[in-house]
């Protein structure tokens, strides 16, 4: 396929299918933010727990989709409406930062400082920012990252804590989902902390920050990515220990591409070699193991083969941006190749013909899991909608760093 139908496609595929989708369905107009939970028939439960990370994941990608379509007055005022939503029912008025979950009449219902939860908010606030130039945003995701620094960083072993209770203190509730192992660190943590300081370094170069974001891209080399798979470890205790042996390939795929952005924006040349080249080892790791005849990656594996063989709809998006991402960085069409095979398999699996957006998983012989929902805390549109986005930028500057 050429470059100029592949854009035609995710351009309609992000404001047709995607964007619209969640203007038309999730506003909750009763009680304010959006709805929490649809399931794949559409039946919407408005009384459902509101979530940090969907609330952030709006903000994020509707900020983002208004950058890129300054025109369409609808984007940022979804942004605008989860942005006074975040503000009004999240953000702790006693001990700073936000809550993991409200009600859904915006009353505190697990009051933990989730570091994901916190990271998605500094991605989302600068994204935002950089739609807006509202300079108190800038000031609140700085803020963030002060917190995030004094509560949740391991000064011993470098990294972060999982989670803290509401006033910061240690907790022993640490797991992020019911997916999660309840240990002190985790990989997804620490990738979503890296984003959120890569975007953050964006509008706020800081030296503190500096420091950080350059330790977070080493510790990541260092202890979570094994230096023999180029897989990513999943779960350690504070001494980075290893306390799983899963692979999570959309992870995998996700993080090559997120620790080239990190390395990119930090602008150290030396440690963006490095990275470079590990990038492209993670994407051949998943090429190699992780990619079905379809074109479609599964979601697991451990030593002896795949766990999971079903297909959920975000390791396809991070798939194709992290395929293609290796390509720009070798010039070997087996990437492009493989970043092309993922937007046809999401095109003929993923997206939900009927009731628009994407399915969350289809299972070995592609077929859609309807019990999987259509909304929920932590079904978003960021990882479609930002795949859309970069795939687009991507695609135009067409600038490949291989010489």
């Amino acid at each position: 396929m050429n470059h100029t139908d592949w854009k035609r496609q995710l351009e309609e595929e992000l404001q047709d299918n995607i964007l619209s989708f969640w203007l038309e369905h999730t506003l909750d107009e009763v009680n304010g933010g959006f709805i929490s939970h649809i399931d794949q028939a559409m039946n919407k439960d408005d009384q459902s727990d509101k979530g940090l990370v969907l609330t952030a994941r709006i903000l994020w990608t509707f900020a983002a989709a208004s950058r890129k379509y300054p025109n369409n007055r609808k984007y940022l005022e979804m942004a605008d409406r989860a942005y006074t939503y975040l503000q009004s029912k999240f953000v702790d008025p006693v001990y700073g930062g936000l809550f993991w979950t409200v009600n859904y009449q915006g009353n505190p219902m697990q009051d933990k400082k989730q570091v994901y939860g916190q990271a998605f908010v500094i991605y989302a606030l600068a994204e935002y920012f950089l739609a807006t130039g509202r300079e108190e945003l800038k000031d609140q995701a700085s803020e963030l990252f002060y917190l995030l620094e004094k509560h949740s960083y391991d000064s011993i072993n470098q990294g972060y804590v999982e989670a803290l209770a509401r006033d910061w203190r240690q907790t022993d509730d640490l797991t992020l989902s019911d997916k999660d192992l309840n240990e002190k660190k985790s990989m997804n943590t620490h990738l979503h902390v890296l984003e959120a300081y890569t975007n953050l370094y964006r509008i706020w170069p800081s030296a503190d920050l500096k420091e950080k974001l350059k330790e977070l891209i080493e510790v990541t080399m260092n202890h979570i990515i094994d230096p023999d798979s180029f897989h990513f470890r999943l779960f350690f205790d504070e001494e980075w220990t290893i306390k799983s042996h899963h692979i999570s390939y959309g992870h995998d795929i996700e993080g090559s591409w997120l620790l080239v952005e990190a390395a990119e924006v930090l602008g150290d040349s030396e440690l963006l070699s490095q990275v470079q080249h590990i990038a492209v080892q993670m994407a051949e790791a998943v090429l190699v193991k992780g990619v079905d005849e379809d074109g479609g990656i599964w979601n697991e594996a451990d030593e002896s083969g795949i766990t999971d063989s079903n297909k959920d709809w975000w390791p396809q998006a991070e798939a194709m941006i992290g395929f293609y991402n290796a390509f720009q960085l070798t010039g070997d069409s087996k990437f492009e190749e493989a970043s092309l095979r993922s937007w046809n398999f999401i095109r003929n699996y993923i997206v939900d013909q009927i009731h628009g957006e994407w399915y969350w998983s289809v299972n070995q012989q592609g077929v859609p899991l309807t019990h999987d929902p259509k909304v929920s805390v932590w079904k978003c549109p960021y990882h479609n909608g930002r795949a859309c986005l970069e795939m687009l930028h991507r695609l135009n500057s067409n600038h490949n760093h291989h010489s």
